[in-house]
């Protein structure tokens, strides 16, 4: 520790690297605002399929956070290549060095490398949970994985989950701390800013990673289809991509006036931002979410949004900023749809991107970071 700053090791178990730059982009946006105030260093390591070494070691700094990406060629055995995960994450400690607190990012496996690091050097650690896994109907399930995570769970100083819906879904797994506190998000609200706009027709904004089961895309083109039979003119601009997007393609254009509809594939960073900004309002439809940072980025940009009431969601959205729907109807997503086409102009951009600017920032989720940090210092 110096000077007051902490050193803080983010154990994530998503985080961009070299085959997919927007795999986990909100844990590397917490680990930059935390670099604000303490000195992060960040581990993340990758089974990999095509590396000639068995461990392949990569250091940079990035936006002030040393980084360690450690590719480990993948076994066929899932226990030799547990094996290797765990010397993988070794490998990446001796590089940094011990730390005075280590910050996982999501469970299972990463949580237990943190246990291990208390018990031999009686490093405390705290937990952020992102996944979904354990909302219902989803796969958290077998019995040592649920002790291992228990386990893991009771031993932190500090349990930070995205939303206090997933915080409750947790505990009622067993899954108990101390300490639960929900942090919030981070929205670079540098590049996702209001700009001014003349579009012809409403254009209507969607954002995901293009996995229909979650996001339930199909669902919002059935809703767009509805809005095409009352002959309701629009543009909607589809922006992401992921494992079904070519099957969603060929469903929109099937069902859809062609002119209606554009899929931008991945976009990042300021083009990203400029899309968005461009547009009249966000629609998501997702079957479940925690608390997609498309929403905050959105009301960054002095969007409204139309969604499922779904996760973390109606934490944030409500009458003031958007509307909400059940998940799974279509029906219902067109005619809110149809409602935000009529009074999307009604909602003030400043008062919206004032969301952000009091809790999502990097300034502000640095600082809340920091508390934590403290607190765990002074025990």
């Amino acid at each position: 520790m110096v000077g007051g700053r902490q050193h803080i090791i983010f154990l994530a178990r998503w985080y961009p690297h070299r085959y997919d730059p927007m795999f986990g982009l909100f844990v590397q946006r917490h680990a930059e605002a935390a670099a604000l105030h303490n000195d992060i260093s960040v581990v993340y390591v990758h089974a990999d399929e095509t590396p000639a070494r068995k461990f392949d070691i990569v250091k940079t700094n990035e936006n002030n956070v040393e980084t360690v990406r450690v590719y480990y060629k993948k076994p066929k055995s899932r226990i030799v290549s547990l094996f290797r995960f765990l010397k993988a994450n070794s490998l990446a400690f001796k590089l940094l060095g011990k730390p005075d607190i280590i910050h996982v990012h999501v469970l299972t496996r990463c949580g237990v490398v943190a246990l291990w690091q208390k018990i031999v050097h009686g490093t405390p650690y705290i937990i952020t949970e992102h996944w979904s896994r354990y909302l219902p109907g989803n796969d958290f399930n077998g019995f040592l994985r649920k002790t291992a995570t228990r386990i893991v769970a009771r031993n932190a100083e500090t349990l930070t989950t995205v939303t206090r819906n997933l915080a409750k879904a947790m505990q009622s797994h067993g899954l108990k701390n101390k300490n639960y506190i929900v942090l919030p998000n981070v929205v670079d609200a540098n590049i996702f800013k209001p700009v001014e706009k003349h579009n012809a027709k409403t254009k209507i904004i969607h954002i995901s990673c293009f996995e229909d089961k979650s996001k339930n895309i199909s669902g919002l083109v059935d809703a767009l289809a509805i809005l095409e039979n009352r002959n309701i003119e629009y543009q909607c601009v589809l922006i992401g991509e992921g494992i079904d997007f070519e099957t969603l393609k060929q469903y929109a254009f099937l069902k859809l006036n062609h002119e209606n509809i554009i899929f931008t594939g991945l976009l990042q960073g300021q083009a990203l931002a400029d899309e968005l900004a461009g547009g009249d309002f966000l629609v998501l439809s997702s079957n479940y979410e925690n608390m997609p940072v498309v929403i905050l980025e959105a009301f960054a940009c002095g969007l409204p949004v139309v969604s499922t009431s779904v996760g973390g969601i109606p934490e944030i959205v409500n009458e003031s900023n958007g509307l909400l729907v059940p998940p799974g109807d279509s029906g219902a997503l067109a005619d809110a749809i149809q409602i935000m086409m009529n009074k999307f102009s009604d909602y003030d951009s400043n008062t919206l991107r004032d969301i952000v600017s009091a809790g999502f920032s990097y300034q502000a989720v640095g600082k809340f970071l920091d508390d934590i940090y403290k607190k765990i210092r002074m025990r």
